[in-house]
């Protein structure tokens, strides 16, 4: 029997865990509106140091 999973959100949290889902053996399904990344990759958030 294989485990089937569906993540929704492909930004780095779900990326990694759709990842390492399909390394454990799982069917993996990505949900994800827009590009696979999230908002910091795809649009330029930056973080910035606290002073």
């Amino acid at each position: 029997m294989t485990t089937r999973i569906a993540i929704i959100g492909a930004g780095p949290g779900g990326y990694v865990a759709a990842v390492r889902a399909a390394q454990l053996g799982a069917a993996v399904t990505v949900i994800e509106r827009e590009n696979v990344g999230g908002t910091r990759l795809n649009w330029g958030c930056t973080s910035r140091p606290r002073s």
